[in-house]
């Protein structure tokens, strides 16, 4: 049900210099989803009568993001007054003028945060009376984060920003997560009050604790169980320390459905991947985006799943493939490229060193080595010889090749599309088809073998081969 005492603001105004991306630090991918996606999943999980979303840089980029994640969600447009005081300004100021909840706001940039972590402090808050609460963590290495001034009886008196505190006040461990709650009256008053006297000429949302401080009301600070939830992201080193660790609980997730997964340290599986029981995954392995992995199958070592459906007792090794079907009981590796659009049917084999791409294999066919096979269609039970693959570009256009059921294509047959062969035909080794073959014909190319005797005495004496054949003459 839908808390209508909550609003939830989530800040994703800034630019991310830190990153030296061209691309917003806030789409930089993560688990398969960007950074932000991360945040918004979380925040979207309680149900808050009300979401904003502050942006600025990049801003259609990041709005369309929000759009496509948290439909329904209000983008507010931060002005050029710069800082994190006057982002949470502008969407009180969008909140319904009789708004009179709780006001929770989020950084945009903390994806390991969960659900779990703000329900309580959400609890606490309103239990306490609390004007205002926050998330605290002990770290340490606090280095970066704005420091929580404590006073008298160990309550807050104020936050700090790394740069504006002390040598003293940098010696604190306990810092400032970026996550608030605020009594939405509490806002009203005090944001318009706030100034830009500080190193960045900024104003800061975490002024308001200080003056709520100075007023007597009271502010909360409570420390999260797990400390790494409330990391953020401003350079690619965490970038990276924040995608380990959320693969490891992502793994940690699996192996408790199920999912043996022989080497943690070297398998990366996205957020939106599905896994059934039983499914083995080895090392060296990526399973991404929206794959979907059916009881039974095996996975690696070192392949590479991308958007990928795998049907039961499937086996995928040392493989690539991106937006496939593999259906059960196959056999696909090692050394295999599956590109988009192939679906290889129960019983089939894409086997080593062959590609596919826009294929559909039928069941039982087999692809056991050195193939190619693109935008073709195989029936059931055909057997496509070593080497043997179809030409389906003329230089301009793509064609595409039909194989009938039960057929037999001999090694190094070259299909060169548009082209079919019928049901249950033969071919020869290093026939090329260039047009139809009927079901059940024997297609060859006629080429009589010619042996030329002598050839190597005459344009090769002396050599290796000149010596092994008088030899091989000479003991006859």
């Amino acid at each position: 049900m839908s808390d209508s005492n909550l609003a939830v603001i989530v800040l994703a105004a800034g630019q991310g210099t830190r990153m030296r991306s061209a691309t917003p630090k806030l789409l930089h991918p993560l688990a398969g989803a960007p950074v932000l996606s991360h945040v918004l999943a979380t925040v979207s999980a309680l149900s808050a009568g009300h979401l904003l979303v502050v942006v600025r840089h990049e801003r259609d980029r990041i709005a369309a993001l929000v759009a496509e994640d948290a439909p329904g969600s209000v983008i507010v447009d931060q002005d050029e007054v710069p800082g994190t005081g006057r982002a949470v300004e502008q969407a009180v100021d969008a909140l319904p003028g009789d708004f009179d909840g709780d006001v929770l706001v989020v950084n945009g940039d903390v994806p390991l945060l969960d659900p779990a972590t703000l329900e309580r402090l959400i609890e606490r808050h309103r239990s306490s009376g609390a004007a205002a609460s926050l998330l605290s963590a002990i770290l340490d290495d606090a280095t970066g984060y704005g420091r929580i001034i404590r006073g008298e009886a160990e309550r807050v008196q104020r936050i700090v920003e790394h740069k504006d505190a002390t040598a003293e006040e940098r010696r604190v461990a306990e810092i400032n997560a970026g996550v608030y709650i605020f009594r939405v009256a509490a806002l009203r008053a005090e944001l318009p009050r706030l100034g830009t006297d500080n190193a960045q000429s900024e104003k800061y949302v975490t002024d308001v604790i200080q003056a709520l401080t100075e007023r007597g009301e009271m502010v909360g600070a409570h420390a999260a169980e797990e400390a790494w939830r409330l990391e953020g992201i401003n350079d690619r080193v965490q970038l990276a320390d924040a995608a380990a660790r959320l693969n490891a609980e992502i793994i940690r997730f699996w192996q408790r459905e199920g999912v043996t997964v022989q080497d943690p340290a070297t398998t990366w599986i996205d957020r939106d991947v599905s896994l059934a029981p039983d499914v083995t995954v080895l090392p060296g392995t990526q399973i991404l985006r929206a794959s979907v992995v059916a009881t039974g199958a095996v996975i690696g070592p070192d392949t590479t799943l991308n958007a990928c459906e795998v049907g039961e007792n499937a086996v995928v090794r040392r493989s690539d493939a991106t937006l496939a079907v593999i259906g059960a009981d196959t056999t696909v590796g090692p050394f295999a490229y599956l590109r988009p659009g192939t679906q290889l049917a129960d019983e089939g084999t894409i086997g080593t060193f062959s590609e596919t791409k826009n294929a559909i294999i039928g069941r039982g066919s087999k692809l056991a080595h050195f193939n190619y096979v693109g935008d073709a269609e195989l029936g059931e039970g055909v057997n496509l010889g070593a080497g043997s693959i179809t030409a389906n570009y003329d230089g301009v256009d793509k064609h595409r090749t039909e194989i009938g059921s039960h057929s037999r294509v001999a090694s190094h047959t070259v299909f060169v599309a548009p082209v079919r062969m019928g049901d249950g035909a033969y071919t020869g080794a290093g026939t090329v088809v260039r047009k139809d073959i009927p079901a059940g014909a024997l297609a060859i190319n006629v080429a009589p073998q010619r042996n030329m005797e002598g050839w190597v005495a005459t344009h090769r004496p002396g050599t290796a081969a000149d010596e092994a054949a008088q030899s091989a003459s000479s003991d006859r």
